[in-house]
């Protein structure tokens, strides 16, 4: 429908028709004010129609591809860390345009959707060698219902059709087996590791719970060696294999961990060593990385993961991940009695359940301890009748 003018008093109205109320099902018309010229109203009247014609088109012929990649992913890119953007556009160019990237954004139907996340849980490794893992499929599941959010908000599609298809539902956080260290693997870890340069940074990783980003990012200035405290502040990601610093995952990962005096002086070993490697290093630069290259560039997380791989299998010991340093110190600490909440704290946690959820394997031996415990204390009580002992 072309647009017309109405006329109230000595002015004029250019009227154009946008469809029908999907709610109320009336027609929606919207007026703009003209002036007191009639022709001057028509003029624009037959403007504005002709541009509304050429959006609606464009809208109709809009594609989940060009929607994506080229709308919704560029407006993300100021709003998201670089690391989630990154994982944002490899999941929108390996998963999602292949399989209905050419289906118009308008025609999307929950069973597009359903049929994606089986495929993709069937055959989805870029590799071709199997499907994907449940909780990747589950994450781009949440991609597609952010960004067609985005899409309902800007008038591009009237309902988003991801919030109505069955998503495969997540995995439990954590599964009955560990890969963790005990206490005497990670001591024989450390000391087998004790020539390497990377010494120093697996040593406090080990000690701190840090996340490997954490590790890297840390500054000279983040170290109190007079309170033996350090302050997590930042943390070094690869995007695409270039570094970015961002600013941690949540807000209490920004967050101050207490050191033991062994690693206090493991550190300032470390500076004595970065004094004696690096002619240029300056012991009052309190930007400088702590965990550098010998030459006082970042060091890529990836070298560190190398490293530490390398190391485990010199050692001989069971294999795990440079991650699961951290689920070590945490699972020590928790079948060691440290309270939950403060091992939540030095982790870096959002909330002590989430810590309780992720080690719940570690424990049921807590709780059979505890059990134990509290039956000593009864049996120990002068006031407990007879019969019961």
């Amino acid at each position: 429908m072309k647009g017309y003018i109405a006329q109230k008093g000595d002015r004029f109205y250019a009227v154009i028709y946008e469809g029908i109320n999907p709610i109320t099902g009336r027609e929606r018309r919207r007026w703009h004010p003209a002036g007191t010229d009639e022709a001057a109203a028509r003029r624009l009247a037959t403007d504005l129609a002709g541009r509304r014609g050429r959006n609606s088109h464009e809208r109709a012929s809009l594609t989940v591809a060009v929607y994506l990649t080229q709308r919704w992913l560029p407006s993300k890119q100021m709003e998201l860390r670089a690391s989630t953007w990154d994982g944002y556009r490899r999941a929108i160019n390996l998963h999602i345009v292949p399989r209905i990237g050419k289906i118009p954004l308008r025609h999307l139907r929950p069973d597009h959707f359903e049929r994606l996340y089986a495929d993709l849980l069937d055959a989805g490794r870029a590799d071709g060698r199997g499907g994907l893992h449940n909780k990747t499929v589950v994450e781009i599941h949440m991609i597609l219902r952010r960004a067609l959010d985005d899409a309902v908000r800007r008038g591009l599609i009237l309902a988003n059709p991801a919030k109505v298809a069955h998503a495969p539902k997540r995995r439990p956080l954590s599964s009955g087996t560990s890969r963790v260290w005990n206490a005497q693997q990670l001591g024989e870890f450390l000391s087998s590791a004790a020539d390497h340069r990377c010494h120093a940074a697996l040593w406090v990783t080990a000690n701190t719970g840090m996340r490997r980003g954490e590790i890297l990012g840390l500054r000279w200035g983040d170290v109190d060696f007079d309170t033996a405290q350090l302050s997590v502040t930042r943390s070094l990601v690869s995007v695409g294999y270039e570094l970015h610093e961002t600013r941690g995952k949540t807000r209490t990962a920004r967050r101050s961990i207490n050191l033991d005096a062994r690693t206090i002086d493991m550190l300032d070993h470390w500076r004595q060593h970065r004094r004696d490697e690096d002619p240029e290093f300056d012991p009052g630069d309190l930007d400088g990385h702590v965990f550098c290259r010998p030459d006082g560039t970042p060091t890529h997380p990836q070298l560190l993961s190398d490293a530490f791989k390398r190391l485990v299998h010199r050692s001989g010991l069971p294999r795990i991940r440079f991650h699961d340093l951290r689920h070590t110190h945490a699972t020590l600490l928790l079948k060691a009695g440290v309270p939950i909440k403060v091992v939540s704290e030095r982790l870096g946690h959002s909330t002590p359940g989430f810590t309780m959820a992720t080690y719940q394997h570690v424990l049921p031996g807590m709780q059979a301890e505890a059990a134990q415990t509290f039956a000593d204390l009864l049996e120990a009580s002068a006031d407990l009748p007879a019969s019961t002992r």
